[in-house]
């Protein structure tokens, strides 16, 4: 072949290379696509952050590896709006988010770190999937706000069933206190978020939703280190096993930031039931993830299980939505 052809072969390639990629810049995008793009890094990285956290708490501590997580993302947050000029927050904004940390991160967050440590982390992501049943359960218990409809109960029936269909398939383990602690401690998890999503948007809704999650994960970060080392669950950061930050720097980078950046993002600018898809998805991603990348059970059961479980929580969403009335 001549160098002439070669050369113009080569151009020809880089064109059609372009033509390709093109389109996928951000600049060429719609808004709308940007968003929908948001969605899928959500629904694919926090399906693989609980996987990143059963590593880490296998070298370190939960409560110390939830801390650091929180404190580390919460500062990149803080510092990039200090940069902006930011002020702090007012003594009603601060008391807002010290409460909120503390339902939102010191508990739940906290409480489903440490439950990996004792159940697979696909386990784990499944049970977290169930949040939005609580928030239609005290929805209707605590704040009297709606009803339960047919569409909701049997949304409720399948979430619940096919949490119970999985747990079938770990009925030995179910004897294993320590796995029977993991399991409380995720359903617990799973409460403290639906409670502390229905303060939110009660108390809190015109905040400002990236400097809020800031200041949350900073004082989350500070609450659970002090707890940890009150109760002697805490290994100097020198002595760590590189392992443990490499779960810690995945966890904040992708898991904190990045993801949340696009969550928030993708929430603002597109309807919240196709912004909420992300919740169907990255329990199915966990649990193959797990599986693939850490030896975790997966067999028919547990997918029939995964699935009707989330079939449950999409009809308690939906049913909740159309129960709630109109504002």
């Amino acid at each position: 072949m001549k160098a002439a052809p070669v050369k113009q072969y080569i151009y020809d390639l880089y064109d059609t290379v372009r033509s390709t990629v093109q389109p996928l810049h951000p600049k060429n995008q719609s808004e709308k696509t940007r968003a929908l793009i948001a969605v899928g890094l959500v629904s694919f990285f926090w399906g693989t952050t609980w996987l990143a956290s059963k590593k880490g708490v296998q070298h370190m501590p939960a409560l110390q590896l939830a801390g650091v997580r929180q404190f580390l993302g919460g500062s990149i947050y803080l510092l990039y709006f200090f940069f902006k000029g930011h002020r702090l927050p007012t003594k009603e904004q601060f008391i807002q988010f010290v409460w909120m940390s503390v339902i939102m991160f010191v508990a739940s967050n906290g409480l489903s770190t440490w439950s990996v440590q004792y159940i697979p982390s696909g386990l784990g992501a499944v049970i977290g999937a169930i949040a939005p049943i609580w928030i239609a359960i005290f929805s209707v218990t605590l704040f009297r706000e709606t009803k339960f409809n047919t569409i909701t109960i049997l949304g409720l029936i399948l979430g619940f069933g096919g949490i119970i269909i999985i747990f079938s398939d770990y009925l030995e383990d179910l004897f294993n206190s320590k796995f029977s602690l993991g399991i409380l401690l995720g359903v617990v998890a799973t409460m403290t978020w639906g409670l502390g999503t229905l303060y939110t948007v009660k108390h809190a809704k015109n905040l400002d939703p990236y400097y809020s999650l800031g200041w949350q994960m900073f004082i989350s970060g500070i609450i659970l280190t002090l707890i940890s080392l009150v109760t002697g669950q805490y290994k100097p950061l020198t002595s760590l096993d590189p392992i443990a930050w490499y779960s810690i720097g995945y966890l904040v980078i992708i898991g904190s930031v990045i993801t949340f950046l696009a969550f928030i993002y993708a929430l603002k600018r597109l309807p919240a039931a196709q912004a909420s898809v992300y919740a169907y998805i990255n329990p199915i991603v966990a649990v193959i993830i797990g599986a693939l990348l850490n030896g975790e059970k997966l067999n028919m059961i547990i997918a029939i299980g995964t699935a009707v479980t989330l079939l449950g929580v999409y009809l308690v969403n939906t049913g909740f939505k159309k129960a709630k009335p109109s504002p």
